[in-house]
């Protein structure tokens, strides 16, 4: 009887076990997901920054040829 008990308390900590192995687990891929997500919403950041210079300053560089077809 007093073995049944012991294999009980031993499966129900075993159990309490797994399952917090298995949160843990789940905690570590959220944040790993997380962290991905944020690394590619900076790079796209990014990749727009870059977009924004290269057409602000191509106006900039192009502005200069304008001008000098309207000085008389």
């Amino acid at each position: 009887m007093l073995k049944a008990i012991q294999t009980k308390i031993l499966l129900a900590i075993l159990a309490v076990l797994v399952a917090i192995a298995g949160t843990l687990a789940y905690r570590r891929h959220e944040a790993a997901k997380a962290a991905l997500q944020r690394q590619q919403e900076y790079e796209r950041f990014g990749q727009r920054v870059e977009q924004e210079k290269k057409k602000h300053s191509s106006a900039a560089a192009n502005e200069g040829k304008t001008w000098q077809k309207y000085i008389p």
